[in-house]
This record gives structure tokens, C-alpha cells and sequence, in this order.
């Protein structure tokens, strides 16, 4: 009698159809089959539910390794399943499973195969090309069902996991091929509304991620599923492209275009601030790691004298005069963090009244605003593009009309070759030869020259292009500066400094954004 351990074997849980080789369907195909053979007995049978034949080493799946221990100590005779693609569809790796148990005198049979056999050299190469076939099927049916949940997620149709948070799903009035209807998203109404907020919060009043959630916990606001949020989940909406109607490849469909909740402009900003704030780099971080407090410069002011920055203090003292009048002081200060902690030689001063710096640089930054007065937003644009082109478009026209001259010219001395073979030509075979080399290279040279000058005007038409959401948000805070909130304040003059420098006596230094920059050329001021 000879002994059968069977294996069963399906890719998902979810795999009830008979033409998917679910378990079932494979536990009966196996017994009739062994029922057809009078010496075969089943003893034990195997069964592996969601496991990926394809994805999964046999080494990481437990029946693999049973039946392999099995074998070793000589429990059975005969390993059954219902097509040998159960066993694995690894190219690499399957085929040498199988011979594996032959070698240790297993027999490897298929309900729909027959027998694995390895007398000769042909059996090995058909065993190599069943699993080399059944690992491309796999591969292929991976790229259409990724392609396919792609596409659903370009037509705004949900494809699984957790719902998205700003928008909620509705009947799309499509069913699959099992008859579950396919729902879709939809922007929420009111989730979407704080989707916004916490976009907004971010960028003018600089909330991170920790403060958004606890501000939004702390008002009543919460996630669809009625959770609080966390500032993991924060950060997630800040960075999911989904919000501006493309996927993170950058792919994109009109139908995701419908629901796109926030702006590409507000998401390039977000990234920034996100890339700032996790910047270890001190010298190169513009942005506050932090907007709360009352002083509106922390986070790019440093020290004139030693360089290093300057962190926010808060001063406090009062004592009983002589007269007994009593005195009392309660100000914020900005204190030169390297000389308050003696770290070098500095000659500055070791604190400054934040009060009377910050006034001084929004007085500064009201003179740079005022620049803008009476600059429509595409004239400006167009006056600096035009400043940065004068002379490319004059030299790519001059450049056109020598290369035609020089196309012609190299045509004629073409022309005289066959003039030189009979004899008729005025120039040497060896003079003709140099000459059209010498025009060639001059053609190639003017051409190279001619790309050079073209690819220069777009890059810059691409940069004006780019720079118009700066400009927009240059010309929104000119407007409302002055009625800004402190918060605000503080996010503005982060994105127009790449620094401030404080020096003794009070004499203040900008280095305005090169972003911004170009849009206040009028403006000469770096101190006061």
C-alpha cells in the first residue's frame, strides 16, 4: 500500500470558484483520483489558504516544509495535488522543490499531469518549463490586475482599504463579476471642508502636525470612522497627491480631476514647509519649526556677530524701587543662543527685544510689499521674462540665417564631387574633402549653439510658468499683511527671508528669497 500525503493550495481566502482551484475543489479532484489507484491510501492532507505561490518562498511556507520533514523521516510515498502550480510558481525555485522530493523517493503526482518523472534529461527541461510557464501566467496575471486596480483608481472608483479622508463612498451603479456592486468616491462635503483647514492651518499659521491634531481633537473635529486624529494621519493628508486629483506616480484622469480638494499650488507649499521643517541642516531651514509664542521672527533670525541662531526667551522681573514704587518687565526677547551659552567668541549683543526687531523688519517687508503697488500680475511676469531673454531671440535669428547660408553652401561643394571624379571640378579631391569638413563642423557647431538658445527660452518660459503661483502668493501678502494674524506674520516672513541678521545697537540685514526677489527688483534695501 502506498502511502499519499496530499497538498491544497489556493493564492487568496477569497477563492470559492471551482475555476479558481479552490480548496474544496481540489480536496475532491485529489481523492477521486486516488480512489482510481488500488494501491494508494491518503493519510494526511495539507492545506494553505491565502498563501501566493509566486510571492511566497517555499522556504516561508510551513506545509513546504512539513512534507519536506515528512519525507525525511519516510511517512509517505506519494506527494498528490491537483496541477503541480499548487506546489509553487517560483521559476527559480519550484522546479528544484519538486526534484527535490524525487530524489528523496517521493513520487510527485497531478490530478491533471500525471506523474513528475526525472529518468532523463528531457523530463528535467519539461519540469523547468511547466513552473518557467506557470511563473509567467502569475507575472501576467499580477500586471493585469494592477493595471486594472489602476485604472479603477483613475475612474474614481474605490479599489479597497480605508476610505480616504474628505470624501465617502456612493453607489457607481456598477457590479463585478460576482455581481458585488462597485462603489465610488465622492468629495465629503464637510470632511473636505477640513481637509482644507488643515492645509491652510499649515501653510499661513504654520501648525505642525502634532498641533493640527490637537487643535482639530481639542474642537470636536474627527475622522470618518469617528477616531481622533493623530499626527500621523495629519501628515498623511498633507502629502497624499490623491487631494489634487492625481496618484503619487503623477498619473491623472479627468474623473480624478473632479475630485481634487486641494490646489496644486497649496501642495507644492505644504511639501516645502514638510521638506523645511525636516531639514537637519539648520543653516538651510527657512521655516519655523514652530509658530506659537508672541515673537514673530523665531526660526531664520541669527546673530550678525557669531552667525549662530537666535532663540526666543521670555524675561521676566520686578522688584520694589527705593521710592517703593514697585517695577515689573514681562518681554520677550530674542537671545544669541551660541554667547548665552558662552559656545564661542561673540561680540554682539546677548539678547534683543523682540518687539522693537520685529517692528523693524515689518517695516521692512511693508517697504518691499509696496513694490507691487500698480504691477498687473501678467505684465510683471512678462516685463522679467523679457528682461531675462534680451539678446537670446535676436542671436537665434542671426544664427538661422547663417546656418541656411552654410546648408547652401555645403550643398554646392556636395554637388562638386562628382565634377571632381571626371576631372571638370576646380577643386582637388583633397581641398573638396576639407572644405566640406571644415563647413560641416561649422554647421554642427551653430547648431549645437542654436539648441543651446532655444532649450535657454524655455527653461525660462517653464520657470516664469513656475513662479507664477510665487507671485500670486507675493501679491496676496501685500495685500493682507497688515490685517494678518501673528501666526501669519511669522509664516510670511519665513518664506520671504532666507535669512535676518541682528547686530549690535539694533542694525538689522535681510536676505530676501531669490523666489521673491525678482519680483521687487525696485527694492535696493539689505539693512537698516
Amino acid at each position: 500500500m502506498k502511502r499519499v500525503y496530499c497538498l491544497y493550495r489556493v493564492s487568496t481566502k477569497k477563492q470559492v470558484d471551482k475555476n479558481e482551484n479552490d480548496i474544496p475543489m481540489q480536496r475532491t479532484a485529489c481523492r477521486d483520483f486516488a480512489g482510481h489507484m488500488p494501491e494508494w491510501s491518503i493519510l494526511k492532507e495539507f492545506s494553505e489558504k491565502g498563501v501566493s505561490g509566486y510571492k511566497v518562498s517555499a522556504d516561508n511556507r510551513d506545509a513546504i516544509q512539513e512534507l519536506k520533514d515528512a519525507a525525511l523521516k519516510d511517512e509517505f510515498d506519494i506527494l498528490l495535488v491537483f496541477m503541480f502550480d499548487r506546489i509553487g510558481r517560483i521559476d527559480d525555485e519550484t522546479p528544484f522543490v519538486v526534484e527535490w522530493f524525487a530524489k528523496h523517493g517521493i513520487e510527485v503526482w497531478s490530478t491533471q499531469e500525471g506523474q513528475q518523472r526525472f529518468d532523463s534529461h528531457v523530463d528535467k527541461l519539461m519540469n523547468y518549463l511547466r513552473f518557467w510557464q506557470a511563473s509567467g501566467e502569475s507575472e501576467k496575471t499580477s500586471i493585469r490586475i494592477r493595471n486594472r486596480m489602476q485604472q479603477m483608481t483613475l475612474d474614481g472608483l474605490y479599489t479597497g482599504r480605508s476610505v480616504k479622508f474628505g470624501y465617502r463612498l456612493v453607489d457607481s451603479g456598477l457590479v463585478n463579476r460576482k455581481g458585488i456592486p462597485i462603489k465610488k468616491y465622492e468629495i465629503d462635503p464637510i470632511d473636505s471642508e477640513t481637509v482644507h483647514m488643515i492645509g491652510d492651518m499649515t501653510v499661513h499659521k504654520g501648525y505642525g502636525s502634532w498641533r493640527l491634531a490637537d487643535y482639530l481633537n481639542k474642537n470636536g473635529y474627527r475622522l470618518s470612522s469617528g477616531g481622533k486624529f493623530t499626527n500621523t494621519k495629519i501628515v498623511r493628508i498633507l502629502r497624499d497627491p490623491f487631494y489634487c486629483g492625481r496618484l503619487e506616480d503623477g498619473t491623472t484622469s479627468g474623473k480624478l480631476q473632479t475630485l481634487q480638494i486641494r490646489s496644486e499650488e497649496t501642495y507644492s507649499q505644504i511639501l516645502y514647509i514638510l521638506e523645511q521643517r525636516q531639514s537637519k541642516n539648520e543653516e538651510k531651514r527657512h521655516i519655523a519649526l514652530q509658530t506659537k509664542g508672541q515673537a514673530m521672527l523665531s526660526g531664520n533670525l541669527y546673530c550678525a556677530h557669531c552667525g549662530g541662531r537666535l532663540t526666543t526667551i521670555r524675561y521676566k522681573d520686578s522688584y520694589t524701587r527705593a521710592d517703593g514704587s514697585k517695577y515689573s518687565v514681562d518681554q520677550i526677547k530674542y537671545s544669541c543662543y551660541h554667547k548665552s551659552r558662552k559656545l564661542c567668541v561673540c561680540d554682539g549683543q546677548t539678547t534683543y527685544q523682540a518687539d522693537r526687531v520685529d517692528g523693524y523688519v515689518s517695516g521692512v517687508m511693508r517697504r518691499i510689499f509696496s513694490c507691487m503697488e500698480g504691477a498687473p500680475e501678467e505684465a510683471k511676469l512678462q516685463a522679467m521674462f523679457k528682461r531675462q531673454m534680451a539678446g537670446n531671440g535676436a542671436t537665434q535669428r542671426k544664427l538661422e540665417r547663417e546656418l541656411v547660408k552654410n546648408h547652401e553652401q555645403l550643398e554646392k561643394l556636395q554637388m562638386e564631387i562628382a565634377k571632381t571624379l571626371t576631372g571638370d571640378s576646380v577643386y582637388s579631391p583633397e581641398d573638396l574633402s576639407q572644405a566640406i569638413q571644415t563647413v560641416k563642423k561649422r554647421v554642427a557647431d551653430m547648431e549645437d549653439e542654436l539648441g543651446r538658445l532655444k532649450a535657454e527660452e524655455m527653461q525660462k518660459k517653464q520657470g516664469v510658468d513656475m513662479i507664477t503661483p510665487a507671485y500670486r502668493q507675493f501679491q496676496t501678502w501685500a495685500e493682507e499683511f497688515d490685517s494678518a494674524s501673528l501666526e501669519q506674520k511669522k509664516m510670511i516672513a519665513c518664506n520671504l527671508f532666507n535669512r535676518i541678521e541682528v547686530g549690535r545697537d539694533y542694525k538689522i540685514k535681510v536676505e530676501l528669497n531669490m523666489t521673491y526677489r525678482q519680483f521687487c527688483s525696485e527694492w535696493n534695501g539689505a539693512g537698516i
